[in-house]
């Protein structure tokens, strides 16, 4: 029996993605804890894990709605990541910013709680959000084996080669390096720096097929998404056969909690399908419900809805761009209209999902009433988007499932 420590930020729906794995080493019994800060201690018992509150709330969620915008600057695209889009400056005030201002806001509160409860409890395996650095440290410490489980594409690790390349190019006095300085600082109290190793892990499980990623900095694990939205109910609506193709809008949870509202407007997107021979589901958190002074003859708004529920009756998918939104929609095999920011790796996921004809990015400063309807009429009425769709499900279901990739990890951690 291993000894199994998730690492998380305080993201619900990073915990989500992380859910599915951690049931599984459950399953196949070995013991399984989940760590995050207290904000996070809910949805992890939810989910029916163990959770290991440790360190004290962040407010980045604050600042986050404070400057909406910041989604969109150059410096949180982290599509950008080969050297052909992307020069030293830019990568290295990248990092000067996302070190002080993201990478160490959700992980510092963690590491000095985190680290005590590695050294007592001993995992033999970590298991980390790829931005989870104290997952890193944990890891370290304890001596255990380490891998990151994407939540994207591994932007970051590509980023990171690239912006070693260029680095080595620059003068020697120019040679800075935020991220391994600053996870270096907060390992040396435990007698260690920094090493790629522990940026990256010994290895990386990613739930994206290959035709939709990049690869990863350390040795891929693939893994089938395993689509988990929280609280899943079939309801009784949801057991009838659409009468006409059914469109799902769902603009997801983050940017409204955590972003202080979505970058498109619910009730245009309806007004744009209200004449189009469609029933669109918007399925909608209260506050964005709230936005709605009336609903068109052709569209339901409704909560409480989990995706995995609802996509596998839909035609094509409206959405912000999230993963969990975009991997629910890839594994059942539906078009997907991407209406998002260029922050993280949305930018890069909707550009691949685009080549594979099986859906369309647009920036949303694009996203006009005109776009979203000639779209989702070619989405919903041409059959070469479905077969597309149909098409990137069976390059998942071709991944190993959770189960599978169990037997990989409890290698991994008896060589380490």
């Amino acid at each position: 029996m291993m000894r199994v420590l998730f690492v998380s930020l305080s993201e619900k729906s990073h915990i989500y993605l992380m859910a599915p794995l951690a049931w599984a080493l459950a399953a196949a019994g070995h013991e399984v804890r989940v760590a995050s800060q207290p904000m996070a201690t809910e949805t992890v018992t939810r989910a029916g894990l163990t959770a290991v509150p440790v360190g004290s709330d962040h407010a980045i969620h604050r600042d986050m709605a404070a400057y909406r915008e910041s989604q969109d600057y150059r410096t949180a695209n982290w599509s950008r990541c080969e050297r052909a889009d992307v020069d030293w400056a830019e990568l290295k005030e990248r990092y000067e910013l996302s070190v002080p201002y993201a990478f160490a806001v959700y992980n510092d509160s963690m590491i000095d709680d985190l680290a005590a409860f590695a050294q007592s409890w001993r995992p033999d395996l970590v298991v980390r959000d790829p931005l989870a650095y104290a997952g890193a440290v944990a890891a370290r410490i304890s001596g255990a084996a380490h891998v990151r489980l994407m939540w994207c594409a591994d932007v970051w690790g590509r980023t990171r080669q690239t912006y070693l390349e260029l680095m080595a190019q620059q003068p020697e006095s120019e040679r800075v390096d935020p991220l391994a300085d600053w996870l270096a600082a907060r390992s040396e109290p435990f007698g260690f720096s920094c090493d790629e190793e522990m940026l990256h892990g010994q290895a990386t499980v990613s739930t994206l097929p290959a035709a939709l990623s990049v690869p990863t900095a350390s040795p891929e694990l693939p893994m089938r998404h395993v689509p988990y939205n929280g609280r899943a109910v079939v309801w009784d609506w949801l057991r009838e056969v659409p009468k006409k193709p059914r469109v799902c809008l769902s603009l997801g949870a983050s940017n409204t909690e955590d972003y202080g509202g979505d970058y498109v407007s619910v009730p245009e997107i309806l007004d744009a399908l209200a004449d189009e021979d469609v029933e669109v589901v918007a399925a909608l958190l209260p506050a964005q419900r709230e936005q709605l002074t009336s609903v068109p003859d052709n569209a339901r708004a409704v909560d409480s809805v989990a995706l995995h529920t609802l996509l596998p009756s839909c035609s094509a998918l409206i959405h912000h761009g999230g993963y969990g939104s975009f991997a629910t929609a890839m594994v059942a095999g539906v078009p997907q209209l991407m209406l998002s920011t260029l922050v993280s790796d949305h930018e890069l996921r909707g550009r691949a999902l685009e080549r594979a004809g099986a859906g369309v990015y647009l920036h949303h400063r694009d996203a006009t009433a005109e776009n979203v309807r000639d779209h989702i009429r070619r989405l919903t009425a041409q059959p070469d988007a479905a077969a597309a769709a149909r098409r990137v499900r069976a390059q998942c279901e071709a991944m190993p499932s959770p189960a599978e990739v169990v037997a990989s990890l409890e290698r991994l951690a008896e060589v380490s």
